[in-house]
């Protein structure tokens, strides 16, 4: 087969016309008689036996068209793409089929989207707002104390219990008397002060002493998923025991006790190289992606919407792969959020169409700069890949073609020439004007009421509609977890948390 023809149309389309010869339509025509001759009823012959012949003078001679074209088509795509002098992007659609009088042959019109021609305007010199990457000493000390507080002993108090302290309970809800799904705990574990349960919980389990039963009425947030919103509920509490933590000194032995380091002066100067590391790659990624912004903003480019469709196809693959990596059965997260797969891809239209706009403009420096990528820069890629993912090169070369890393390559370094021509903003204004380039900040994971944990559902259902799957975190997806498990039982008891031998200190000094 060849192409005979190729014409582009309007709206970045083209109409590409494949000739297949009489030679290999009759090879096809072959395979798909052989594959349907046993359901063929033939007067005068069992079924399977008669000839084909027969079975065209019958049924004519389109009756194995179809069949013939489903073998046909792989073959036709591989010589469109590999032929065709075009950059086709989505998937090819035969739109036309002509059959040559007496199967001499059949010609295929194929039907497909194009990159578009682009024009950008200046893209060196670009300014934006660029957060100061300053670690202030609060930051350190807060990351100090909260080492201290994993680090902290738990022992019994033989006290009222007070915030701070682990209050031991059981506990039941009742809604008009009657117990609600998910209300229910024993031997439960919560921090006091933690905002683990819905507001006004806590304090009031504050005061009481071990082996007091009291009743706590509660109205659920106006904002609460399900049935429990805004409705007034009774809590039976029985507190077991009260626990205290007492924290270690901050001095040298607390710096060995924890890290690698002999003293605390050596261990918070490593707290801050880090914490000024992690800022500066947030302060970074806050100025590139409002260059970015700026990028779109000149873009001249009649993008198809199979570019876009594309795009959130891989973005519901990504998805996918990062919930299934949880231990997690996408469609069952979706279904557990309350959101099709439709929806979902919907929702991440936006963000689908800004990405191929960046690929777009980015593509389009690469040409304009004359950026060139070596056989050398591609082999690292595929090296730096497979150890990434754990991969032999060889499968990794099966799955990527080179020319997909090459083009990567040439997005990134073409991305790296509009930074490092920028100015940084510092000005308030200039931050006002960039803060939606901002990046999103996770989800925070929802507080865990001490009821059917709807709300936890709701909070990973609207992550996932507001950005697709860049907005689907860690957090969101134990959240998502931890969602299930309540719909059917009550909080579990927490792990205390104990003082860490030395043998792990060097782990939980990299946290």
């Amino acid at each position: 087969m060849n192409i005979k023809s190729c014409e582009k149309k309007e709206k970045n389309e083209a109409e590409i016309v494949v000739e297949i010869d009489a030679g290999e339509l009759e090879s096809a025509l072959s395979k798909a008689f052989i594959k349907n001759r046993n359901s063929i009823s033939v007067p005068g012959f069992r079924k399977g036996k008669a000839p084909r012949k027969i079975v065209e003078k019958m049924y004519g001679d389109s009756i194995f068209h179809s069949d013939a074209l489903d073998i046909l088509l792989p073959e036709v795509m591989r010589t469109v793409d590999e032929g065709a002098e075009l950059r086709i992007v989505g998937f090819p659609q035969a739109s036309d089929v002509d059959f040559k009088d007496g199967n001499q042959g059949v010609d295929i019109t194929i039907t497909v989207s194009v990159y578009p021609d682009v024009n950008i305007g200046e893209y060196k010199g670009l300014s934006a707002f660029k957060p100061a990457a300053e670690v202030p000493e609060s930051d350190i000390d807060s990351e100090v104390e909260g080492i201290r507080l994993r680090n902290a002993r738990i022992e019994k108090a033989d006290r009222p219990a007070a915030d701070g302290d682990i209050a031991v309970i059981d506990y039941e809800g009742f809604l008009d008397g009657v117990p609600f799904d998910g209300g229910k705990g024993e031997n439960y574990e919560l921090e006091l002060g933690s905002n683990t349960f819905i507001p006004g919980f806590e304090e009031k389990v504050g005061g009481m002493e071990t082996g007091e039963e009291r009743d706590i009425d509660l109205v659920f947030p106006e904002n609460y998923t399900g049935e429990l919103a805004g409705k007034a509920v009774v809590f039976k509490v029985k507190l077991h025991e009260v626990k205290e933590k007492t924290l270690p000194e901050l001095d040298d032995e607390f710096a060995k006790d924890v890290s690698e380091f002999d003293t605390l002066d050596d261990y918070k100067a490593d707290i801050r190289d880090r914490l000024t590391k992690a800022k500066q790659e947030e302060s970074d990624a806050v100025f590139e992606n409002a260059l970015m912004d700026k990028l779109v903003e000149s873009l001249d480019a009649d993008i198809p919407e199979a570019m876009i469709e594309e795009q959130m196809e891989m973005a519901m693959n990504s998805f996918a792969t990062q919930v299934s990596n949880y231990g997690m059965d996408p469609s069952s997260y979706l279904r557990m959020m309350n959101i099709t797969p439709e929806q979902f891809r919907e929702n991440s239209r936006l963000s689908s169409e800004k990405q191929v706009k960046i690929k777009l403009a980015l593509e389009k420096i690469a040409e304009l700069e004359a950026i060139e990528v070596s056989d050398e820069d591609v082999e690292n890629e595929y090296k730096d890949g497979a150890e990434r993912y754990n991969m032999e090169i060889d499968k990794l070369k099966e799955s990527v073609d080179e020319k997909v890393i090459a083009r990567d390559i040439k997005v990134r370094r073409a991305a790296q020439i509009v930074v490092d021509n920028a100015t940084a903003e510092d000005a308030p204004e200039a931050a006002d004007e960039a803060g939606a380039a901002k990046p999103e900040k996770p989800a925070a994971k929802p507080k865990k009421p001490a009821a059917k944990k709807t709300s936890v559902k709701q909070e990973a259902a609207d992550a996932a509609a507001e950005g697709g799957v860049d907005d689907i975190t860690d957090e969101t997806l134990n959240a998502g977890g931890d969602a299930a498990v309540a719909e059917s039982e009550a909080p579990k008891p927490k792990k205390t948390t104990t003082r860490k031998p030395k043998a792990e200190k060097a782990a939980e000094g990299a946290e």
